[in-house]
Order: structure tokens, then C-alpha cells, then sequence
């Protein structure tokens, strides 16, 4: 990656947010848990996606960086959709379960300049 900065992961579970940080490292992304830097991209969990605004908001009045969410409870149909993102104001959805190729996917569609 040529890219300055690193992927933000904010997922409560422990075991998920470990096998995000093995796939995105082994592609090459660097990942971080720490807060202090500057992302260039965050993932987020949003285990109800009704509450999404909030979550995706206090993210974006934090870190200018585009941003990932993900959700157990987006259809996979709709989170593909790119109609679902440009609501929520984020660059792209995911739903949970999802396979390495799909986070891949996603990541570099959220890092692709508009």
C-alpha cells in the first residue's frame, strides 16, 4: 500500500475484529485500534442499523476519512446496493457474514476517489 495512515476497525467483537485485521494486513492494508492517529479509511460495526445515523455522525464529526460500515442486519441485497450507502452518507455498506473477497472488495470501492 502507498497509501500514508492506516484502517481504523471499530467492531466490538474481539474474534471478528481479529479476522478483519488478519485479511486487511495480509492484503496489505495496515491496521490500527488506536484512536490518536489519522485513519485513511474506517470500518465500522452497526449492530442496528437504525441507530446508523448516530454512530456514522459522532465517526465523521471525529476522523476525515471515508467510512466502511457493516451490519449483521443489512440485507445482503440492500447493502450491496450503492443506494443504501449514499443514504446513510458513507462510502460503502457490508453485511454480515461476509468472505475475504467481499471486505476486500469493499475496502478498495470505499478508498476509490470519487
Amino acid at each position: 500500500m502507498n497509501r500514508k495512515g492506516f484502517v481504523l476497525i471499530q467492531e466490538e467483537d474481539g474474534l471478528i475484529r481479529e479476522l478483519l485485521e488478519r485479511w486487511l494486513g495480509e492484503a496489505g492494508y495496515p491496521v490500527s485500534a488506536t484512536r490518536d492517529e489519522r485513519p485513511y479509511l474506517v470500518i465500522a460495526d452497526v449492530p442496528n442499523p437504525r441507530s446508523a445515523q448516530t454512530v456514522i455522525a459522532s465517526l465523521q464529526a471525529v476522523y476525515a476519512a471515508p467510512i466502511l460500515v457493516m451490519s449483521g442486519r443489512f440485507r445482503r441485497g440492500v447493502a450491496g446496493s450503492g443506494e443504501t450507502a449514499r443514504r446513510l452518507g458513507v462510502k460503502k455498506v457490508l453485511a454480515k457474514p461476509f468472505t475475504r473477497k467481499e471486505l476486500l472488495s469493499a475496502v478498495a470501492a470505499s478508498l476509490e476517489e470519487d
